[in-house]
């Protein structure tokens, strides 16, 4: 949904690359007074590691990143400004006030078209109760990459590890593991049966239906292009306010009653 009133068709989606690094310094953990300043912190490392990946003006400062990556088409930036969208309480609902990431590009053009790099995770040292003034041998870090269209998984890969390694210290070495990737999905925007859904659901909703991206990835719809050739359509009912892959995870009722009564059009839509 573009919002609890106005439905939305997803035509965009990035796709997703995730990597697990553990780095090792020292063989065991060590005792700060002892080792400080002399030894390694594997925790430090990370942190310089981490720090590398994102330039000043927030881009990412992985080599050849970008590689590939289009501007954004003019008809869908069109669109896009058209919607009703207000990037400060985009921001507000979720406790902040400060666009973060690339400079000079809009908060939708971010999350939908922009290709990223989080950090989902970070662990290492002692973090129990209490306090242990140690100086950690090992630290490992969980990093994805939502990636867009031209990026290429295996290649962007390949050049974070070779950046990571670039950044760990002669002395101290480091692993990955591999936690999957998929690359990004584009629909076309001029397909009959796109047409007739947005038509099916402004008729329901009683709104223009909204063609919009989603900086989220599902990896199976690559394979259906792959495999069967075909696009796919993404109609859902989900709101921003369903705190996807948070506590509290929900689902609207009104998402499902308007949901089937929608599909219902939908479906009817194309069997004429």
């Amino acid at each position: 949904m573009w919002d609890a009133k106005t439905p939305a068709i997803t035509t965009m989606l990035r796709g997703v690359l995730k990597e697990e690094v553990e780095i090792s310094c020292a063989d065991r953990d060590l005792h700060s007074g002892m080792f400080g300043n002399a030894a390694r912190n594997a925790l430090q490392v990370m942190a310089d590691v981490i720090g590398s990946l994102r330039t000043p003006d927030g881009s990412v400062a992985v080599p050849s990143f970008y590689d590939g990556v289009s501007e954004l088409p003019e008809e869908i930036g069109a669109q896009w400004r058209r919607l009703p969208f207000d990037q400060e309480k985009f921001l507000r609902d979720i406790g902040l006030r400060i666009p973060a990431g690339e400079k000079g590009r809009s908060t939708l053009e971010q999350v939908w078209a922009r290709p990223s790099c989080e950090v989902n995770g970070v662990t290492g040292g002692y973090t129990g109760e209490g306090f242990k003034t140690v100086i950690p041998a090992k630290a490992s870090a969980k990093i994805s990459f939502r990636l867009v269209e031209g990026q290429d998984p295996e290649k962007i890969r390949a050049a974070f590890r070779a950046h990571v390694r670039a950044n760990v210290p002669e002395d101290c070495s480091v692993t990955f593991r591999d936690h999957g990737g998929s690359p990004a999905t584009v629909m076309p925007i001029d397909g009959d049966f796109l047409r007739k859904a947005l038509a099916a659901l402004t008729c329901e909703w009683g709104r223009e239906a909204a063609v919009a991206g989603t900086g989220g990835s599902i990896p199976i719809l690559g394979e259906f292009k792959r495999l069967l050739g075909m696009d796919s359509l993404l109609v859902g009912f989900a709101r921003f306010d369903n705190r996807v892959h948070s506590p509290n995870e929900k689902y609207d009722l009104s998402s499902f009653h308007k949901g089937i009564r929608s599909w219902v059009r939908i479906l009817a839509a194309f069997a004429d």
